[in-house]
């Protein structure tokens, strides 16, 4: 259950109770909590900002919490004391997005199901995303302000960032809040539309005779715009029924395969649109083996995944789990072990002393990019972007146990056993 202490029905904002210190705890262990808190790493220029930040939220400094469409506010205080008023504002979604939204939403009964649950689905944010339609926070989106005066994020607004990621693990549904629309009316707009009776086709237009069209060809308006990106990638027809497969050929696998290709090849068409040809560029044979195997793939195509990527079925199972919490750059993570020399070295220890008190801090073992502790079957590694990344033993293998986080000490948090399984896994 929520902890909120009231509604505002006039701008449709709850108020949350100030919550307790988060000492030894990740601030969030949610997909969506940690994609927040990625954000607003994204947007502080300075890195201290949000360090501080994330001292005074651990230290419980943070108010009470509103959170209405566009905006969420709270008193902070700093350790002496002082009450300082911080926002942080969110664009809201247009009516159309919504729409837009909503259609995708209905499309597949899963997510409708899953919404009705009180859930989000992963890939519903997911597929809303690749149509243009962003329910998480995206680089600058997070827009400060406080009165402290500063004018980018500061350890108030950056201390609030946190402990909104602590309510969102709550109640993702916080997130739609802050894009425009509250649960309840999100949730009866939605039954409305998949209980909507189809409009039926439209009629067919008359057209222009060719030659005609051809003659008047200097007078015409000029053609317009190439269609835009579709709002959902295609399905591929089924190949299960029908003729007789030929010899070699499993329709099964095949099918699967052809669904799955139509999937990234609306990623890329979306990616060249934009302009992002680190994008356009696509996964490796050896990570598109383990993209393929991240739908629900039949049995057969697993084992033929596994097999043929060389990891064999725990390998492979565990390589789905990296890519499902971090695609590429988490799955190269679970692959390698380099070493970490020079600055990046002394940066890492650097991090790792600033994130516990000296008697709190646990005693690691490192490897290269790895640090354990191994009384506790944990550890951390540390990707070449500079964030860490939980795991923990499972039957004397190393496998993720949780997204990055550019703080060790959450990463740590997530990986302890009794903090569950990893979001979105």
């Amino acid at each position: 259950m929520s902890r909120y202490d009231g509604m505002d029905d006039r701008d449709t904002g709850r108020t949350f109770a100030a919550l307790p210190p988060a000492r030894g705890r990740a601030f969030a262990e949610s997909w969506w909590g940690r994609a927040w808190l990625r954000a607003l790493e994204d947007a502080a220029l300075e890195a201290a900002a949000v360090k501080a930040g994330r001292r005074l939220a651990r230290a419980g400094g943070v108010g009470a919490v509103t959170v209405r469409p566009g905006r969420v506010t709270a008193v902070v205080r700093d350790p002496g004391g002082a009450a300082h008023r911080a926002d942080v504002l969110l664009p809201e979604l247009s009516g159309e997005e919504w729409a837009r939204f909503q259609d995708l939403a209905v499309e597949q009964a899963g997510h409708m199901a899953a919404l009705l649950d009180l859930e989000l689905p992963p890939h519903l944010v997911e597929d809303a995303a690749v149509a243009g339609i962003d329910l998480l926070p995206g680089l600058g989106d997070l827009e400060p302000e406080c009165d402290c005066g500063a004018w980018d994020h500061c350890g108030h607004t950056a201390a609030l960032c946190h402990q909104v990621a602590r309510l969102l693990d709550e109640d993702p549904f916080l997130l739609l809040l802050l894009r425009g629309r509250e649960k309840d009316a999100f949730l009866t707009e939605l039954h409305v539309r998949s209980t909507a009776e189809p409009s039926g086709a439209a009629p067919a237009s008359a057209g222009v005779d060719a030659a005609e069209a051809w003659a008047a060809g200097d007078i015409l308006p000029p053609l317009p715009e190439l269609p835009g990106l579709p709002q959902t990638a295609g399905t591929p027809p089924s190949l299960t029924a029908g003729a007789v497969a030929a010899p070699g050929i499993d329709p099964v696998a095949l099918e699967h395969l052809a669904g799955r290709t139509a999937v990234e090849a609306y990623r890329l068409l979306a990616a060249a649109l934009d302009g992002d040809p680190q994008a356009v560029a696509g996964p490796t044979p050896a990570q598109d083996a383990v993209r393929l195997a991240c739908g629900p793939a039949p049995a057969g195509v697993t084992e033929r995944l596994a097999t043929g990527s060389g990891r064999g079925r725990d390998g492979l199972a565990a390589s789905v789990r990296a890519w499902r919490l971090g695609g590429a750059a988490a799955l190269a993570v679970l692959d390698e072990e380099r070493e970490v020399e020079g600055v990046a070295l002394a940066r890492a220890r650097a991090a790792l002393e600033a994130a516990w008190e000296a008697d709190e801090r646990p005693v690691f073992h490192r490897s290269g990019n790895r640090w354990t502790v191994p009384d506790e079957g944990v550890q951390l590694r540390l990707g070449r972007e500079g964030h860490w990344w939980p795991y923990r033993d499972e039957g004397g293998c190393w496998v993720p146990a949780g997204g990055a986080d550019a703080d060790p000490a959450a990463a740590l948090a997530s990986a302890r056993p009794g903090a569950g399984e990893p979001q979105g896994v």
